[in-house]
């Protein structure tokens, strides 16, 4: 399948069936810790990136090939910024239509300033969006954004959502060593949560390689401080562990690519995967794989990763 993908496990959306209305990497935000490397360039356009009615036979298509208890939640997650699929709005209201499954958006939350693009949201159960800065400076030194998007907009936008929004809100906070886990930057980030009012607040570690390879995860006095500073909503938020669904594909390796273009996967995890076919098959798979030109191997700390080809990581060791 083109857009849909999964379903792959979360920690906090258990097994959740991905909806990508992006192109990699139609983003407004260029992070530092990106996943899906950098945002080059930089979008802050919404159009129909993908026709909409495609992307909902498709959509209907893996609800119905999953049986009851297969999924549960639908989660439209970008390889760039959600919201700037023109017919976000849209999708959700047809999803909404087709299941009974609680229906999640993963956002950096830059475009809800616009009222338009908070009433698209509404019909969601849940939004997750980015907050990885208490200040303008810090905001433009971790998340790289479009010069039309600013720290001011991104915090009246949430306010304003958190007004009008009838579901649950959890925020996103990235944390990285030396930036923003420093006493003074989780006070900030706090001062700003509390005029949010989210229902959850998640702290994010950047486990997988990031954009800028000189990011790290915090230490463990930077988590305490998060945890003590941010509050009883705050939580950390660990990758999680279980079965990635490779059906839905035309082959093997065209389903690991639909994977790892969105959620770049450790080599164990994708031999776990794999662990259905035999020991041959996987190792036949990972070497198309490789030979694919669809993906590379990204070194990060000793352990490898497998991610797209087209994803833009700063100096790691990579092949592809």
């Amino acid at each position: 399948m083109k857009y849909v993908f999964g379903p792959v496990p979360s920690r906090r959306l258990g097994q959740s069936l991905g909806i990508d209305p992006l192109p990699l990497k139609a983003c407004n935000w260029n992070c530092v810790y990106c996943q899906l490397g950098r945002s080059v360039p930089l979008t802050n356009e919404r159009r129909e990136y993908y026709p909409r009615k495609d992307m909902l036979v498709e959509i209907e298509q893996a609800l119905a090939a999953h049986k009851p208890g297969d999924i549960d939640w639908v989660t439209f997650v970008g390889s760039g910024e959600t919201t700037l699929h023109a017919s976000l709005g849209w999708l959700i209201r047809e999803v909404k239509a087709l299941t009974g499954l609680p229906v999640a958006v993963i956002t950096n939350g830059s475009l809800l300033y616009l009222p338009e693009m908070r009433l698209e949201l509404s019909p969601a159960d849940a939004v997750l969006p980015s907050l990885d800065a208490g200040n303008a400076v810090l905001y433009r030194k971790i998340n790289r954004p479009h010069p039309e998007v600013n720290f001011k907009r991104l915090v009246e936008g949430l306010i304003a959502f958190r007004s009008e929004y009838q579901g649950k809100i959890w925020v996103e906070v990235m944390l990285i060593r030396d930036l923003n886990d420093t006493e003074a930057a989780l006070r900030e980030i706090a001062a700003a949560l509390v005029r949010i009012q989210p229902d959850e607040v998640h702290i994010l570690l950047p486990d997988r390689p990031p954009a800028e390879n000189w990011v790290q995860p915090p230490g463990e006095d930077g988590l305490l401080r998060a945890r003590a500073i941010l509050g009883n909503i705050a939580r950390v938020i660990h990758p999680a562990s279980g079965s990635f669904d490779l059906s839905g594909a035309e082959s093997l390796v065209d389903a690991v690519v639909g994977i790892i273009t969105r959620h770049p996967m450790r080599e164990e995890e994708l031999v776990e995967t794999l662990k259905h076919y035999s020991p041959t098959e996987v190792v036949i798979t990972l070497s198309a794989l490789e030979k694919s030109g669809k993906a590379q191997v990204v070194e990060r700390y000793g352990t490898r990763f497998w991610s797209a080809s087209s994803a833009r990581y700063s100096a790691f060791s990579s092949r592809g």
